[in-house]
């Protein structure tokens, strides 16, 4: 029954595009010298035998760009040494990615056939290997679906919620090593954008490695030991700690990324060297990445501007702020070396005030959850002061939507509720029945209870800081206090997520510029993630299992609409769903959107080329650097006289 379903499968254009890319078959592959001495001696097959018989083969000439040459080493900071896994980010190796035209593309796969968007057949590379050589087969795919995401020990709550349509998982099947099928009976339309995001849902494993932390393939004697020698309650656990691609922290874990963790011993400094299995080569025969080695340094996030403008990082965009730009741009006069880009930020907003529809407080949640109560909020913000304090009057002003750069971008859902009018928020909170006020102004609740929000933040960014402290005072005029608190991400998120989290600031929506093609199931309460139902979110990521059901009108409509964009190949139809989401955001409230497209400073090494000057610094899509392709930055050679 396969063999017609397949042939009768044609690629979608809107959905896959053909990569850019040349002809493999008359190009000569060159050994990189990074690897030299592992190849002479045997330790390392050449360079020939290492790469798929039909590899990735880009033209950089083609795409505008210079070719490169082997070496270097980059350095770059984080403030974190949980944030190693932004290598993984920018690495940007995915089963399918976007292009610069964010267009979809194979990447680690060879092909992507989809039929009526619920069949898509996954062809891998013939002769793709992992870092550790071992080959990258269908069977890796088998192993994550049925000893990983169907083993209720592993994963309790059962595979990744966005295989899930209508209740129902894909049949997945593997008819041969390089074909891999997921069919559903309807449309999964979010697929395969899912499988590109900054952060993707890895729906393979290196099953050669994981093997040997599993029951139902290793030796009970030898796996009773390692579970014993790693002090952790038991197999699964064991198989979770070192089955990390994300965190990219486990030195021992197969990868296909183009650059793979070496263990250096040291806490401050994380070091990765090049794939020798990287399925990627310029159409000179180079294989990618250009670079041979990643140094990232964990500094404390104070740090990160100063050592930046002493020269001490090659490429550096996180951790520096717009607040920044001051002291980049004079190292950058002063001669250290280094150019200051200001790539806009491609988030829906840069700073956002998210009220706990789910708090765990009866008679705050019934208050966060009136329209009225946070279209005051809204109107009782400044923005405009904001933007000339923090960003020079250079960001744009409103509520969190679409940025001008979307085709569903409009003015009126940017400015509803948006404009500085205290009157008129006053007014709103007053026809709530909050009148009676203490004698500093503040309204007081009908428990007796002062008007107070605490906004708990994740105190990496000042800016954050300062916009508070400026709503802080215009709240004020309207009878509601603003406390402020930082906290560790960690531990904000937990107190989201758990409901004890009255408000919490973070940025907008990852994709500030959907298309008709984009999911807008972001836009409805299907994740944690978005911090004003972390609950709902809950219910539906674990279908049904934790949180709470939604059980507010408009966010149960939002529900319903993201399931009938998901049903619908109507482009009509699925573009009149998002205009009709994005009004609901903007009306609700569900997240108050202060400033967006602030720019981001992005200090390049002069010696990095294929950098581009003016790039677009967002994380979903794009991956910050990794649909620029870090693979193929490159240093200039040295110039001797």
């Amino acid at each position: 029954m396969l063999k017609p379903v397949i042939r009768s499968l044609c690629l979608v254009a809107s959905l896959i595009a053909a990569p850019l890319t040349a002809m493999a078959d008359d190009i000569v592959m060159q050994e990189t010298g990074f690897w030299e001495t592992e190849v002479k001696s045997g330790a390392l097959d050449p360079i020939g035998t290492r790469m798929p018989r039909n590899p990735v083969v880009v033209d950089m000439a083609a795409k505008g760009r210079a070719f490169g040459q082997h070496g270097g080493n980059l350095r770059t900071m984080i403030t974190r040494s949980k944030d190693v896994r932004q290598m993984v980010v920018y690495g940007y190796g995915r089963l399918v990615g976007y292009d610069a035209k964010y267009d979809l593309v194979p990447d680690i796969l060879e092909d992507v056939k989809v039929a009526e968007e619920r069949i898509f057949v996954l062809k891998l590379r013939e002769g793709h290997r992992w870092s550790d050589g071992a080959p990258f087969t269908s069977d890796d795919f088998r192993y994550w679906w049925y000893d990983v995401a169907n083993n209720p020990e592993l994963s309790p709550s059962g595979p990744p919620s966005f295989l899930r349509v209508d209740g129902e998982y894909p049949r997945v099947l593997f008819p041969d090593e390089t074909t891999v099928i997921f069919r559903w009976s309807k449309p999964n339309p979010g697929f395969l954008p899912r499988l590109a995001q900054a952060r993707p849902p890895f729906i393979y494993r290196p099953s050669g490695y994981l093997k040997q932390f599993h029951e139902k393939y290793a030796d009970p004697a030898k796996l009773a030991k390692a579970v014993a020698k790693k002090k952790v309650r038991g197999w699964a656990a064991l198989h979770n700690k070192r089955d990390n691609m994300y965190k990219f922290d486990n030195p021992s874990l197969p990868t296909l990324q183009p650059w793979i963790p070496a263990d250096t011993g040291m806490d401050s400094r994380r070091l990765f060297v090049r794939n020798p299995y990287y399925h990627r080569i310029d159409s000179r025969g180079l294989q990618l990445p250009y670079i041979d080695t990643v140094e990232m340094s964990i500094v404390g996030s104070g740090l990160v501007a100063a050592k930046t403008n002493a020269g001490e990082v090659d490429l550096q965009a996180r951790g520096l702020d717009f607040n920044d730009v001051a002291v980049l741009k004079k190292g950058e006069s002063e001669g250290q070396d280094y150019t200051v880009h200001l790539w806009p930020n491609g988030t829906a907003s840069q700073i956002a005030i998210y009220l706990n529809l789910n708090h765990a407080d009866p008679v705050w949640r019934e208050i966060l959850r009136d329209v009225q109560f946070r279209r005051a909020l809204s109107l009782g913000i400044d923005r405009r002061m904001i933007n000339r304090a923090l960003y020079f009057g250079l960001a744009s002003e409103g509520n969190m939507t679409a940025l001008p750069a979307s085709p569903f971008f409009s003015e009126a859902n940017l400015n509803s509720y948006a404009q500085y009018d205290p009157e008129r928020a006053s007014r709103l909170l007053d026809d709530l029945g909050y009148t009676k006020r203490r004698g500093d102004g503040i309204r007081v609740l009908e428990d007796g209870r002062p008007m107070r929000i605490l906004v708990e933040t994740a105190g990496e960014r000042q800016e954050v800081e300062n916009a508070l402290q400026i709503i802080a005072d215009t709240w004020r005029d309207i009878g509601v206090e603003l406390v402020m608190r930082p906290l560790d991400r960690d531990i904000l998120r937990q107190h989201v997520y758990s409901g004890q989290s009255m408000a919490a600031v973070w940025f907008g929506w990852d994709n500030g510029i959907p298309t008709p093609n984009t999911s807008p199931g972001y836009l409805a309460p299907r994740a944690q993630d978005f911090f004003a139902w972390p609950k709902w979110g809950q219910y539906y990521q674990t279908n049904a299992e934790a949180g709470e059901p939604v059980d507010m009108p408009k966010a149960a409509r939002l529900m319903d609409l993201a399931a009938e964009w998901e049903r619908t190949d109507n482009r009509t139809r699925r573009v009149a769903i998002w205009q009709e989401m994005l009004k609901i955001h903007a009306e609700e409230k569900y997240a108050i959107g202060i400033l967006a497209e602030a720019p981001q400073p992005v200090v390049v090494s002069n010696k990095l080329k294929n950098v581009p000057d003016a790039g677009l610094w967002a994380w979903d899509p794009g991956a910050h650097f990794g649909i620029h392709r870090m693979d193929e930055f490159f240093f200039a050679p040295e110039v001797t006289n």
